[in-house]
């Protein structure tokens, strides 16, 4: 099955084509160049946007505009396609790319997001429950480093691989392919201009 996936949840966008396992290339970079990105992984894979037969996209948690961007993005492709949307959450992606390590996104207004007990929550750092030894990564364990190291955790040089959410592990973790409309975002909280309204 020939997949394309994306996730634009946090500042780095991944994206990968995937055909029955093998990753046929991966690209990272901004949020807003992810069609940009698209069009390239197509063009060096020689395949053509009619050949694929599925889409994932991440769902978040991380910055509202990028997810919004993100499933825009993947909703209006799938609908022209004609094929199933998969959503997976860019903490699991970030956890099947490090395993055993506790994934944090870093959820600006010192928040992170974060899986505890394997559900996702949004926390202060220093309120994140640290086991000493265990690694964290992500962009929120390279922010709050010093929260995470000093309660007994361990974080990778900030340029590692395991703070990327890659869009191939969105690939692996898929599970549903069906209509776009049913792939939803997870905000974990309100976005800053419904609480500025309210």
């Amino acid at each position: 099955m020939l997949i394309l996936a994306f996730d634009t949840a946090t500042d780095v966008a991944t994206s990968a084509l995937v055909w029955d396992g093998e990753v046929l290339g991966e690209l990272s970079s901004r949020p807003a160049t992810v069609l940009e990105d698209v069009d390239a992984l197509l063009r060096r894979g020689g395949v053509r946007d009619s050949q694929l037969e599925g889409l994932v996209v991440g769902t978040g948690p991380g910055s509202f505009t990028g997810l919004r961007m993100g499933l825009a993005t993947a909703r209006t492709l799938a609908f022209s396609l004609d094929i199933g949307l998969a959503g997976v959450s860019t903490l699991d992606a970030l956890a099947a790319g490090a395993p055993d390590a506790t994934p944090v996104i870093d959820a600006r207004r010192r928040e992170v997001f974060a899986l505890v007990d394997d559900g996702p929550v949004v926390l202060a750092p220093a309120e994140l429950p640290v086991h000493p030894g265990r690694t964290y990564v992500g962009d929120g364990a390279v922010c709050y480093r010093e929260v995470l190291e000093e309660a007994g955790g361990v974080v990778p040089p900030d340029d590692s691989e395991l703070h990327v959410p890659r869009a191939r592990f969105h690939v692996l973790l898929a599970r549903d392919f069906g209509l776009p409309e049913l792939v939803q975002p997870m905000y974990l909280r309100v976005p800053d201009v419904d609480r500025t309204r309210a």
